[in-house]
């Protein structure tokens, strides 16, 4: 039988270098001949472009209750049209964030990570999550050239990076310093995800 695609999820606190990086991962990926699906969350269905444009055209928060079922419902379409049939199709599907970003931004207003974690049982575990850690200085700082949105304020930064840095030590995430040259945090994601194809390549098919 043909063996199922691999699942990444890298996460992050905003200006962590998603971006940089998963463009620069799926660029090598595709040079190595690999079919490679990038997606993101918010998706571009109709939940995610409503949470979008919410945060982007009000600059205002909705209850963070209300956000979790909002990503959660996202999520949901996300994987049944993206995710899952990328896989089956034995597609590398790469995720701007996933279900750790809820945890870690409505976890850090004070929502229970157990009913953010119960909303979200439906959705697959990825094969690698990779934690871009960087100082919300560091973050912000790269955000300054660009709109900042309503998530993006220091203090609650500093909330979700911990709570970013409690999944890593409880290894659910694989941390990557990216307060570094871009070049070297490459190198580090580069191995990780060569690590998790060559377990892949010698496991039983399935």
């Amino acid at each position: 039988m043909v063996r199922r695609g691999a699942f990444i999820v890298f996460e992050g606190i905003d200006g962590s270098g998603k971006s940089t990086h998963i463009r620069l991962l799926c660029r090598d990926l595709r040079g190595q001949g690999h079919d490679v699906l990038w997606t993101s969350e918010p998706s571009r269905g109709r939940i995610g472009r409503f949470i979008r444009e919410y945060v982007e055209r009000r600059r205002s928060r909705l209850p963070p209750e209300v956000e979790a079922l909002l990503f959660a419902a996202d999520r949901f379409q996300h994987v049944r049209r993206i995710i899952e049939p990328g896989l089956e199709r034995g597609h590398i599907v790469v995720s701007d964030r996933y279900i750790h970003s809820s945890l870690a931004y409505q976890g850090a207003e004070g929502v229970s990570l157990g009913w953010i974690r119960e909303l979200n049982m439906f959705a697959p575990m990825p094969d690698l999550c990779i934690l871009l850690d960087v100082s919300p200085e560091t973050g912000l700082g790269r955000m300054r050239r660009h709109r900042r949105t309503v998530f993006e304020v220091y203090t609650y930064q500093q909330k979700v990076r911990a709570l970013y840095l409690q999944f890593a030590e409880q290894g659910e995430l694989v941390k990557v310093d990216a307060d570094r040259p871009v070049d070297e945090v490459q190198r580090d994601i580069s191995a990780l995800v060569q690590d998790l194809l060559r377990g892949r390549e010698a496991g039983p098919q399935t």
